[in-house]
């Protein structure tokens, strides 16, 4: 076997499903996202707008001279099939978080394995060699990457989705100071004249040109924004508590071919994916620090869980829900104040004067 060749196969003995090589050239799609971030869809995601940032998006050869060719790899977790089951009476009400979010933090696991993979190149070319190595953390464009690399290609909801295979994966990329052949790009789009994805979209937040206005994107909204969730926008996150799949549970490729997480690390924690709302609401900072600890949810931080708890039960809950509400509107946290103010509002139909 090529050198290539062998790579790949200690990328997949590893647990990644995807791997492939491209090369080191700008990206083709970056103009088109320095529009995006020019137009404001980034939301208040600011560390996109720096220069540094956009420069080194701009050309791989910003982050590492010394680069040659791109490993891009996908390791896949576990899909999310169905919708919410119907609320038995007397069980507490329950949120919905992405899949992603279930298990360990994938920053966590994959690192460790894109160092093995160096260390297993570097004993085969018999010396060590310029890398970086990136898993959902640098300033790549992993999709064009990964799509030039002959993953896959962009769908609709701008997630790489692959053959066979669908899109819940979780993406990273070696940038190597070695010279290694190429793979051919992925050629065609298979997404068609589907639209189901866009059609699905609660928050009504993927455009048509393959964009995502991320200031109406429930992930964003529960992830990255650090703020107060905008009124309007409240009502349509439903029971989603952190992240969001809808765009991905609908796609066609998904419904038939999408297949659980072979890697252990990213199998459902207790309590995940639907949360007891009332107990979330409940949680102190120490039981949430213990609770999420390694888990993606740390990143909305506890007041942010809990906004995003507090608008959740605003949405499905009864007037059985109330006490706990109340309870929340207590907390020693402004954000969780408002949203749960909010919830109770929402539930009793009368707004407060504020």
């Amino acid at each position: 076997m090529s050198l290539e060749e062998r790579l790949k196969k200690e990328a997949h003995r590893l647990g990644f499903d995807l791997a492939g090589i491209t090369t080191p050239e700008p990206p083709p799609h970056f103009e088109a996202y320095a529009r995006w971030v020019q137009a404001g869809l980034h939301g208040g995601m600011r560390y996109l707008e720096r220069e540094d940032a956009l420069r080194r998006r701009s050309d791989p050869k910003e982050i590492l001279p010394e680069c040659k060719s791109i490993l891009v790899l996908g390791m896949r977790y576990n899909p999310q099939r169905e919708a919410a089951p119907p609320k038995k009476d007397g069980s507490p009400p329950r949120g919905r978080v992405a899949s992603y979010a279930w298990g360990e933090d994938y920053h966590d696991v994959i690192p460790k394995k894109l160092r093995a993979l160096v260390a297993f190149l570097e004993a085969e070319v018999g010396h060590p060699f310029p890398h970086r190595e990136y898993t959902d953390t640098g300033p790549l464009l992993e999709r064009d990457l990964a799509q030039r690399a002959g993953l896959g290609w962009v769908g609709k909801n701008t997630c790489l989705i692959a053959p066979g295979l669908g899109s819940y994966f979780f993406l990273a990329e070696i940038l190597l100071g070695l010279p290694l052949r190429p793979d051919p790009p992925f050629p065609t789009d298979h997404c068609g004249s589907c639209t189901r994805c866009i059609e699905a979209c609660p928050t009504q937040c993927i455009l048509p040109d393959r964009r995502i206005d991320a200031r109406r994107c429930i992930s964003y909204l529960t992830i990255e924004n650090k703020g107060s969730i905008p009124e309007d926008l409240r009502p349509l996150l439903g029971d989603w508590v952190f992240g969001c799949d809808v765009c991905q549970m609908v796609c066609p490729w998904n419904i038939r071919f999408a297949k659980p997480a072979a890697e252990e690390a990213f199998a459902p924690r207790s309590g995940l994916p639907r949360p007891d709302l009332h107990l979330t609401l409940h949680l102190t900072p120490q039981e949430f620090n213990r609770q999420f600890k390694g888990s993606p949810i740390k990143r909305a931080k506890r007041r942010g869980y809990l906004r995003n708890a507090a608008v959740a039960l605003g949405n499905t809950g009864t007037a059985a829900d109330l006490p706990v509400l109340q309870d929340a509107i207590q907390d020693p946290e402004p954000l969780v104040r408002e949203h749960a103010r909010w919830a109770v509002e929402r539930i009793t139909g009368h707004r407060e004067h504020r």
